[in-house]
């Protein structure tokens, strides 16, 4: 059911292949097929890349360099991949060979990736070209990725089982605070950018760039549903409002349960498993995700093995979903958390210290982001002013129009001597990049993109010194 809704990006006459038989059978093919039927077999040919070990090289049994998939998938010991790679092998060379590749390369063997974090490996290292570098530090990636979407899911069910989660009939002058549900800008911000991902995610289906695809769902996943969403859902349901409990819950879980349902066709296993759990919370059954309100039909529908994800509806992006206003909001607020940290990379702070914050702006309305700014920085406090105290010595970082700075006593001599030793550091960072870059040779033989990475970091050098010496400066003074 859910490949009907994926045909609307991938046609169903489509040929999947790999480059080197084009012309000795799928020519061929098309050519057979005309003269019989005199119709084409198939208008799309994808062609996929030669999968190559990490280094590049092409995949060969006397170099004990190949990979099964099922060892990836279940793991191996060392002692059985070297048996494995070295069977069949009639030379003592391209045994030995073999032998020191696997004892090199997989020294501790392999450990379990499972299926869905190779599949989203494969999809995510499956750029538009002829070649294919394999790398296993990419399936533990992937791994820790499925680790990620299934503690966010247990955080959800945490906080969704048994509680009030919006779905009961309501009206739209309801919506309010106070009222029977309320949508905060954090809650729009994601539900945006989760249309936004999918419509993306079908532009890339459209193109066959799994690998963007991958790519979207990734960062979503991880940066913005978990690492940003999660956190502010938190602050969320500690207020005192119900209404805001009861937007945040049905938000949580209908993000996820959209997540999951763009997420099967890559990573089918993890997907089933976690919206079997999550659907009937969501209120979402039936083969074309009809809705109820009655929670029990639907546990015993889902646990009769009645419906599945995939007799879900594929996600279609929701463009009256789009919203620019919440999303400016994050950005600033994203902005002051990062002002926040940044300040306290300065000043050597431990991100555990809470410490009041003091911030000079003309915008009112920005004291809407405290609570989620005194969680998210680990501050004491937040608090608002025209402009800031100008005796005090502690640094001040920009957020946009806003000015941050840290209320915090500081030892001057101290905090000296920490600058001086830091812009020393520095300056001898710098002076070794100069003289690398001032090198001809090296100039001239290296790459490019690592060229251009150091010119970089001479820069980031240069920038925090002149920073660092501003703030020095001041503190004598």
């Amino acid at each position: 059911e859910q490949n009907a809704d994926l045909n609307r990006y991938l046609p169903s006459s489509i040929l999947v292949t790999g480059n080197d038989i084009i012309f000795f059978w799928v020519a061929r093919m098309v050519m057979m097929t005309l003269h019989f039927t005199g119709k084409v077999p198939f208008k799309h040919v994808y062609i996929n890349a030669m999968v190559r070990d990490s280094e590049g090289q092409k995949m060969s049994k006397s170099k004990g360099n190949t990979l099964d998939p099922l060892d990836l998938i279940d793991g191996i010991t060392l002692e059985a991949l070297i048996e494995k790679s070295t069977q069949g092998l009639m030379l003592p060379a391209h045994r030995d060979k073999a032998e020191n590749y696997v004892r090199k390369n997989f020294a501790k063997g392999i450990p379990a990736y499972g299926v869905d974090a190779l599949r989203f490996t494969f999809a995510a290292l499956a750029p538009l070209s002829l070649t294919l570098n394999f790398d296993l530090n990419r399936c533990e990636g992937y791994r820790n990725f499925c680790n990620k979407l299934w503690n966010a899911t247990r955080f959800v069910l945490m906080n969704c089982e048994g509680h009030d989660c919006g779905f009961a009939p309501h009206t739209a002058d309801q919506c309010v605070p106070g009222g029977y549900m309320h949508f905060t800008a954090a809650d729009r911000w994601i539900s945006s950018c989760l249309n936004r991902m999918i419509a993306s995610f079908e532009a890339a289906l459209a193109e066959y760039r799994f690998d963007r695809a991958a790519q979207l769902l990734y960062e979503f996943v991880w940066n913005e549903y978990c690492d940003w969403y999660l956190e502010l859902a938190k602050v969320q349901l500690q207020s005192d409002q119900a209404s805001s409990h009861r937007g945040t819950r049905r938000t949580l879980l209908r993000v996820l349960e959209t997540i999951l349902r763009v997420a099967h066709p890559i990573m089918p296993f993890i997907t089933e498993e976690l919206w079997q759990k999550v659907a009937p919370l969501a209120q979402r059954y039936g083969e074309r995700g009809q809705q109820t309100s009655d929670v029990r039909q639907l546990e015993e529908a889902i646990a009769a093995q009645q419906y599945s994800i995939m007799q879900q509806r594929f996600p279609s992006a929701e463009t009256s979903k789009f919203d620019p206003t919440s999303e400016a909001w994050m950005t600033e607020l994203k902005a002051l958390v990062d002002g926040c940290r940044a300040l306290r990379g300065e000043m050597n702070i431990s991100p555990a210290q809470r410490l009041p914050l003091m911030i000079a702006s003309d915008s009112t309305g920005i004291a809407a982001t405290f609570p989620y700014l005194k969680a998210l920085a680990k501050l004491e406090s937040v608090s608002l002013a025209r402009q800031l105290p100008t005796d005090s010595k502690a640094p001040v970082q920009m957020a946009g129009a806003h000015r941050l700075m840290l209320d915090i006593q500081i030892d001057v001599g101290a905090e000296r001597d920490r600058l001086s030793k830091e812009i020393t550091r520095l300056s001898v960072e710098i002076d070794k990049l100069q003289l690398k870059l001032a090198n001809e040779g090296f100039v001239a033989r290296a790459p490019a993109p690592v060229v251009a990475q150091e010119r970089n970091r001479l820069e980031g050098f240069r920038s925090s010194r002149s920073k660092l010496t501003e703030q020095r400066t001041r503190i004598a003074e």
